[in-house]
């Protein structure tokens, strides 16, 4: 045997050997009663200093769950930012401007000074023809855009579909204000227009509102491209309007 392995023996034996005598000595220690009792203090001690480390433990596990819920709520708003930011940078164009018109003018506005003038009365005015209101197509809304499949919009935007409806609204409009002129007040034109539009009416028509191609060439700048189809497609998925086909042409009837 070699002399360092020798001499690792003997520290090992020598620890052993005073690991023993450490043991020994706190066991006559704690036959001594005045011994005894510090050990049973430091004993009690020890057990509210464990029960102070298990509360600790607990309120680090709701510390944790706290900062995650903190986390989760950060990058919430986050997105919810960006939402807003998004739509305040995409404010559709077509969006309804509020008008304020003045119906009356108050007492107060008046000039003191002026004199009074007779109140002559107002010529007696026929009353005027009532006006047939047209249907219009009402805008798609977000909602309905975020439902639409995927594969059916592509890339078009929320605000180029409804800008195709501005135009469509445009179209109807100009259509039907020809319909609803008298027929003695047209010109030319109106005349050849009005009995186009007569001609293309059917019995599945009737009492609706529709167009066909040419009224979209006539009054809009619209082109009817394939583009144009696809968003016809979105907005008979949205029930914005339906198709009536025969003799040839198609009409776009709103729903």
């Amino acid at each position: 045997m070699a002399s360092s392995d020798l001499e690792l023996l003997c520290s090992h034996v020598n620890e052993k050997i005073g690991n023993i005598k450490k043991t020994l000595s706190l066991r006559n220690c704690g036959q001594e009663p005045t011994l005894k009792t510090m050990l049973n203090k430091i004993g009690d001690e020890i057990i509210i200093v464990n029960e102070l480390l298990n509360q600790l433990e607990l309120e680090i596990q709701h510390q944790e769950q706290t900062n995650n819920s903190l986390k989760e709520l950060c990058e919430s708003l986050e997105e919810d930012y960006k939402d807003v930011e998004h739509l305040k940078e995409n404010i559709p164009s077509h969006l309804p401007q509020l008008r304020v018109t003045q119906s009356c003018v108050k007492g107060s506005d008046l000039d003191p000074e002026e004199p009074d003038k007779a109140v002559e009365p107002e010529p007696i005015k026929k009353p005027p023809k009532e006006q047939r209101s047209i249907k219009e197509m009402p805008f798609i809304t977000c909602d309905e855009f975020n439902g639409v499949p995927s594969y059916m919009k592509s890339r078009l935007t929320y605000g180029q579909i409804n800008d195709v409806i501005k135009e469509i609204n445009k179209a109807v409009i100009s259509k039907y204000k020809i319909l609803y002129q008298p027929k003695k007040s047209m010109n030319s034109v109106a005349r050849n227009l009005y009995h186009r539009f007569i001609n293309e009416e059917t019995k599945d028509t009737k009492g609706r509102y529709f167009i066909v191609e040419a009224d979209i060439k006539e009054f809009t700048t619209l082109k009817v491209d394939k583009k144009f189809h696809v968003i016809l497609s979105i907005l008979r998925h949205c029930r914005r309007l339906s198709e009536v086909r025969g003799g040839g042409l198609t009409r776009y009837v709103i729903t």
